[in-house]
């Protein structure tokens, strides 16, 4: 079933990429899809991974106060467990947050119900849901198919397992990589979901990426948290965090690798330049997949006080209504930059600002640019991608964070989400 089978509502983004990503298989994970009902008709709506025995795993998840009961399931896992994993549930159509006491009991079936097809213990097991927040989740319906899914597992199903998950996503998110570590190759695969409701204070919506190196899980955890920051947590879409922000990292030990026992080994240099590059390309390809976006938009900030303050400043810029409406229409307003970095309540100075859309000097010096070209500044956003660079000068912090345009097409699908 193509995506576009899939969500007749909603045109594929004009930002997808022009070809799909075909993921190699990857030693120790396995895959299967059903259609559970949760909340969709005739399309698969639930994914279960299996990873061999010996699977380590670590994650990052949002830090909103109303969480979803798989986030703080998946938590309770990495406490008691240790980091082994050997399963991996996930639903779409039901967020399984904001549901109470129910939603970590439905939680908990669904986990026994994968550990006794694995063979595992529960705390091997780990869940994300993620559609409509505040409906209990079915788990019936999930744990009647779990049997059935376990035994018919494939490798090669990495597309058809994020497409399963799908929920106003336009396009499947995939993205692979290989890397040596100490002179063995190993692989990185992949893939992500998510399209609005995108602010990450961790990750993004659900992201799930696999190597088959063999990583000690602590060396996984310092690994991930260093990628997610310059990644996943600098995109947004809405500014909106989720309540089932979900990163998880699960390395099946396959490859025979040397042994690593810090993340600062020298071994693994080109293993986390190569996990980076992983992570960075599929938060991208979620804020190219924002819900009605046309553009896709970069913002790089320099010369604030410190990386902190410059990346409070961007992301100040690339969450603001009017920037971003502006850029849908194809307005060089820079001034409505100018508020943004104004609001942003870091420390800033009218009278070095320096503002940039792509190559064009807009704004300089607490004024309009000497040499402003009215036609060049609205050819600078007026493609497909779009540059925004705010100079403060004032020190050496620097950031970059992405962003989309805002467009009716985003009224649209959040008025009709729960239709």
């Amino acid at each position: 079933m193509t995506q576009h089978d899939r969500s007749p509502k909603h045109a594929v983004s004009p930002l997808a990429p022009k070809r799909f990503r075909r993921l190699p298989p990857l030693a120790g994970a396995a895959f299967a899809v059903g259609e559970a009902g949760i909340r969709y008709r005739s399309r698969t709506d639930l994914m279960l991974a299996v990873f061999a025995p010996g699977t380590k795993v670590a994650g990052v998840f949002t830090k909103s106060k109303t969480a979803s009961a798989p986030v703080d399931w998946c938590k309770a896992c990495l406490e008691v467990g240790k980091g082994a994993a050997r399963a991996l549930v996930v639903n779409s159509g039901n967020a399984n947050a904001f549901t109470g006491r129910t939603g970590w009991e439905g939680a908990e079936a669904v986990a026994l119900g994968a550990a006794e097809a694995v063979g595992c213990g529960p705390e091997e097991v780990f869940l994300a849901s993620t559609g409509v927040i505040g409906e209990p989740l079915p788990a019936e319906k999930i744990t009647r198919l779990i049997g059935r899914l376990a035994k018919a597992t494939s490798p090669r199903r990495w597309r058809e397992a994020v497409e399963a998950i799908m929920t106003t996503d336009t396009y499947p998110k995939l993205a692979t990589a290989k890397a040596k570590i100490g002179g063995k190759t190993v692989v990185i695969n992949g893939m992500c979901k998510g399209s609005g409701m995108i602010a990450p204070d961790m990750a993004t919506m659900l992201a799930f990426v696999a190597t088959d190196a063999k990583l000690p899980a602590r060396v996984l955890r310092d690994l991930l948290a260093d990628g997610a920051g310059p990644s996943f947590n600098s995109i947004t879409v809405d500014s909106d965090t989720s309540t089932s922000d979900t990163l998880l990292l699960f390395a099946t030990g396959q490859a025979g690798n040397p042994p690593v026992r810090s993340a600062a080994d020298r071994h693994l240099k080109h293993f986390r330049k190569k996990l980076n590059a992983v992570l960075l390309d599929l938060a991208l390809q979620v804020v190219r997949d924002g819900e009605g976006a046309g553009k896709l938009i970069r913002i790089d900030v320099a010369g604030a006080e410190n990386d902190a303050a410059a990346k409070r400043v961007a992301l100040a810029v690339a969450n603001s209504p009017l920037v971003k409406t502006a850029i849908a229409g194809n307005d060089a307003n820079w001034g409505r930059v100018v508020m943004a970095v104004g609001k942003s309540g870091e420390m800033a100075d009218r009278d070095r600002l320096r503002i940039r859309f792509g190559r064009e000097l807009v704004a300089d010096r607490g004024e309009r640019a000497p040499r402003y070209d009215e036609a060049k500044a609205t050819k600078a956003v007026s493609g497909l991608e779009v540059e925004i660079a705010v100079d403060l000068r004032l020190g050496r912090g620097k950031a970059r964070v992405w962003t989309c345009d805002l467009t009716h097409g985003y009224v649209d699908i959040n008025g009709s989400y729960r239709s």
